[in-house]
Formats: structure tokens, sequence, C-alpha cells
């Protein structure tokens, strides 16, 4: 009922359950890329954005523009590994559920 008044419910912290579910994914696939043996060349990029990205989860609401610049960029450093894609493709779930970035 909420969510047809354009509202999101909380969590009983009063955290707005999107952003849980963002700090949630972004932690297992930091985790899984950790984890992950094989180097490669923009793995450094994966692992700065991801940090980005758990940084705007302990900060509130983050900007959508910027969770979406962030998304792009890990998923264009680690696209090519099959290993991350279920956990990329979490955060990925977890960035669209902020919704498209308001119109200019």
């Amino acid at each position: 009922m909420l969510r047809s008044l354009g509202q999101m419910p909380v969590t009983g912290s009063g955290e707005d359950p999107r952003v849980a579910e963002l700090r949630t994914a972004v932690s297992r696939l930091r985790r899984e890329l950790a984890a992950h043996p094989a180097e490669f060349r923009d793995r450094v990029i994966a692992e700065d954005e991801l940090a980005v990205l758990a940084a705007m989860t302990s900060g509130g609401a983050p900007e959508i523009p910027r969770l979406r610049r962030s998304l792009l960029l890990v998923a264009g450093a680690i696209g090519s590994v099959s290993a991350l894609s279920g956990s990329l493709s979490e955060v990925r779930a977890a960035v669209d559920l902020f919704g498209e970035p308001p119109r200019p």
C-alpha cells in the first residue's frame, strides 16, 4: 500500500530496505572478487567502484546517477568474469530498485 503512494517501507531500524539490499549485494560481490584467484586488467577499477558503492550505502540515500555510473564501471571491469556474474546481477538488481534518475 505504501508503494502505491510513492513511499517505500523501512526496515525495523528505520533504514530504507533498498539501501540494505544494495549493501548486501555489494558486500557479496566484494567478497567474491577478493577471493577470485585470477588477475585481470580492470580489477582495481572494480574494487574501487565497489568501495564507492559500499560507502554510498552507509551515508543514507545514495545519488541515483552516481549509483548507475558505478554499476557501469563495475560491470565493464568484471563483466567478462563469468564466476562473478551472479553477484554482479544482484548488484544490478539492487541498483534498479532505486528506479530511474529524474530527467532534467
